[in-house]
């Protein structure tokens, strides 16, 4: 099922795609929750799966409306950093990280994460405005010490992340929590898709262009730290909880490795897309 949160009246309604690409009010299917932290907490895929669409419910038509981002995530998400080899070579000369031994993981401060269409906010003292499409995981409940094996469980859909950064503050602050945690800097959507819908998550096309121009053009497959061993090793020690979104890296052809980078600039359209996920559009304003 694919879900989508509008906006409505003032309000945040959740929906689900229909087979013919109309949405439908999940409240309409006898699911009325507030927001999609409830809805996880309150129902598996599973469940979703066996929810029906009366006929006589309204259908709305995806560009008649304001798409929220599908989930508010309750506290800081989850990245995984440098988990593409073709990542890892364009920023040598930044911080070498081709002899790394084990994953690098860092959060990213979210005060309210944006939609599609949503805005990313200039700073005047942000010089190098960056983008980073993203496979993100949403799970579906709160797990700690599980095995690999176990984790495709606890996973309850997937979304498209960009994970906008600021280098000059990235790299002036000697860590990356800053310049990835300004607000607006968190567009996640169009969607989220759940996860009995996709048969390999670790074979979807990424992509990721700016004002047209294909910049990022990978897969999932070439992941170095694939998502259940990601989720499996994150729950070693530590309890994640039910909502947590987990952004889990981005392929090469970022601007920082660009010679010479080519930053975002006010005006600027990215898309990120992932196959059978969807397409996350936003303008730098």
């Amino acid at each position: 099922m694919k879900l989508y949160v509008i906006e409505e009246n003032g309000a945040e309604r959740i929906c689900c795609m229909d087979k013919t690409g109309m949405l439908c009010r999940l409240k309409d299917m006898g699911a009325d929750v507030g927001d999609m932290n409830e809805l996880i907490a309150k129902m598996s895929p599973e469940q979703l799966g066996r929810l029906e669409i009366p006929d006589d419910a309204e259908r709305i038509p995806l560009e008649k409306v304001k798409l929220c981002a599908p989930i508010q995530p309750k506290r800081d998400v989850i990245c995984l950093g440098v988990n593409y080899k073709e990542h890892i070579e364009e920023t040598t000369h930044v911080e070498d990280f081709q002899h790394k031994e084990a994953t690098v993981y860092f959060s990213k401060r979210v005060s309210r994460a944006s939609g599609c269409g949503d805005v990313i906010p200039s700073y005047h003292f942000v010089d190098s405005l960056d983008y980073e499409a993203e496979l993100g995981v949403i799970l579906g409940k709160s797990v700690k010490d599980i095995s690999r094996e176990d984790a495709v469980s606890a996973i309850f859909g997937y979304t498209v992340i960009n994970d906008v950064s600021a280098r000059n503050l990235q790299f002036r602050h000697k860590q990356w929590f800053r310049g990835k945690s300004l607000d607006g800097y968190t567009p996640i959507g169009p969607c989220i898709v759940t996860a009995d819908e996709i048969a390999d998550i670790q074979s979807l096309r990424i992509t990721c262009k700016v004002n047209g121009e294909l910049r990022q053009n990978s897969n999932t497959s070439l992941m170095i730290q694939p998502v259940l061993d990601a989720v499996a090793e994150l729950s070693q020690g530590m309890t994640l909880e039910a909502g947590t979104v987990i952004s889990t890296g981005t392929p090469g052809g970022v601007a920082l490795g660009m010679k010479p980078p080519v930053y975002l600039k006010s005006g600027d359209v990215i898309e990120c897309e992932i196959e059978g996920i969807g397409r996350l559009v936003n303008t730098v304003g």
